[in-house]
């Protein structure tokens, strides 16, 4: 069976291909997000307990492959999991989107770390965070000065804890969509995780309202791991690996 560490939009059409192909998968959602969209396969929500529950149920559940389908940034899966693979001889893939690279007219600045934004940033300025509600207790006190608007998928329960304010969305959005967001809050600036795949409108909406992008560089994926960016590369490999254990239905 593979498993496979899911949350994204690739993870969500992958699983839908891997059901196609009949090769048996549960998808896996760490149950960040409220009412997450469904899964065409099994799927359990919630961590694995740690290192040691994450081989556990690997065991338990008859796992002869991952493929790990989480966000570019979630590092900390990602290292876990690829190490833990290698340490005990489970086939890894590593699938994610190709990263956003800069158009024509996109006024760009590359931030290699958080740390970075608060000397490219200006006091004063007006910064719209489409990075996530994780990464604003990072970026905030970094920010000090500047009034904030964060984008979050779910309702907070506690006020904005900087100047500034929560702002809810649930994507995907249109560029038509970003466009009226960032015409109404007119932000001097929008600060981007560079995740690559279908969020491009939110950068297309800055080029043409003239807004600067700081754009966060992604971490690099582990090393000696498969990876891939497409999915039909994703899925020959998985049916590779169903082929080898007998994982087909």
């Amino acid at each position: 069976m593979i498993l496979l560490l899911a949350g994204t939009t690739e993870a969500r059409n992958l699983a839908g291909h891997l059901a196609q192909s009949g090769l048996r998968t549960i998808a896996s959602l760490a149950g960040v997000t409220q009412n997450p969209i469904d899964y065409p396969v099994e799927t359990r929500i919630g961590g694995f307990g740690g290192e040691v529950g994450f081989l556990d149920y690997v065991r338990s559940a008859g796992v002869t492959a991952v493929i790990d389908a989480t966000h570019p940034f979630a590092t900390r899966i990602t290292e876990r999991t690829a190490r833990l693979c290698q340490e005990h001889d489970i086939p890894y893939l590593r699938y994610e989107r190709a990263p956003w690279r800069s158009r024509q007219g996109d006024t760009w600045h590359d931030a290699t770390s958080y740390e970075a934004l608060s000397d490219m940033i200006p006091e004063g300025a007006t910064v719209f965070l489409a990075t996530g509600r994780q990464s604003l207790e990072d970026i905030g006190p970094l920010l000090s000065g500047r009034r904030l608007i964060c984008r979050v998928v779910d309702e907070p329960s506690e006020p904005f804890p900087y100047e500034g304010e929560w702002l809810v969305g649930r994507p995907p959005f249109s560029e038509a969509e970003e466009m009226k967001i960032l015409e109404a809050f007119r932000p001097d600036w929008l600060v981007v995780k560079n995740a690559g795949g279908g969020g491009r409108g939110k950068l297309d909406a800055a080029r043409n309202l003239g807004i600067s992008v700081a754009m966060i560089a992604r971490p690099p994926a582990p090393d000696g791991v498969d990876r891939r960016e497409q999915l039909l590369d994703a899925l020959e490999w998985a049916e590779m690996q169903g082929m080898k254990t007998g994982a087909m239905i």
